[in-house]
């Protein structure tokens, strides 16, 4: 008697299924399809990433090649088709790279790409700040002390990557505008920062034997 009534619940059972699955089975047949575009989708688009991550390396390095012949104004074209055509990963190194190369030809050039990269926030502030520092290299000669200083101070604060540099800089450009205070201030960083590299405290400390006694620390 047992196995009838196991019987009729099963049979019960596999109805119950058929009627849902009557009612529900293209809601379940949309869903699947949907995973199985989503699952392709998300494939297709790692594979066509890594397929362009790839191609832009091969053309970084192509471009490399081109400058290291001295070939500058050809590393630069391709250095700009990266920055605005490569993979995302390369743009901001190939912007810095195609602004380098403008350096050889025409500083104020580079200053702006420079600046350009500086204001560009989807960049990392590391990027950024190399930019202040090659832009400050090469204008230091040529800009005013509070060009220098509003280029290059967001790059002195603590923990920023290229401080030490972006300090040394700014000592230099105040004291070529005969700004003993703010050298001092900047040479003051320099030498309270326990980071600081000792080739650049010996420059710091030589800098500021050469300021007049009232500036002195």
């Amino acid at each position: 008697m047992s196995e009838i009534f196991n019987e009729v619940d099963e049979e019960l059972r596999r109805e119950q299924l058929k009627k849902l699955w009557d009612r529900y089975s293209i809601f379940i047949v949309a869903a699947a399809i949907l995973v199985v575009a989503a699952v392709g989708g998300w494939r297709g688009y790692q594979y066509l990433e890594a397929q362009k991550a790839a191609e832009a390396g091969s053309a970084f390095e192509a471009a490399v090649s081109l400058a290291e012949q001295g070939k500058s104004a050809e590393a630069e074209a391709a250095f700009s088709k990266i920055a605005t055509e490569g993979a995302k990963g390369y743009r901001g190194l190939a912007r810095l790279r195609a602004a380098a190369e403008a350096a050889t030809r025409d500083p104020q050039a580079a200053g702006k790409l420079y600046d350009a990269i500086i204001a560009d926030t989807s960049l990392s502030s590391s990027e950024q700040d190399l930019a202040r520092i090659r832009a400050g290299g090469l204008l230091i000669e040529t800009e005013p002390y509070a060009a220098m200083r509003q280029r290059l101070e967001p790059a002195t604060g603590e923990g920023r990557t290229y401080r030490h540099t972006a300090r040394e800089l700014l000592a230099l450009s105040a004291w070529r505008a005969n700004d003993a205070v703010a050298a001092r201030q900047w040479l003051d960083m320099i030498g309270n920062d326990a980071r600081t590299p000792a080739s650049m405290r010996s420059r710091a400390e030589a800098l500021q034997a050469l300021l007049p006694p009232a500036a002195k620390s």
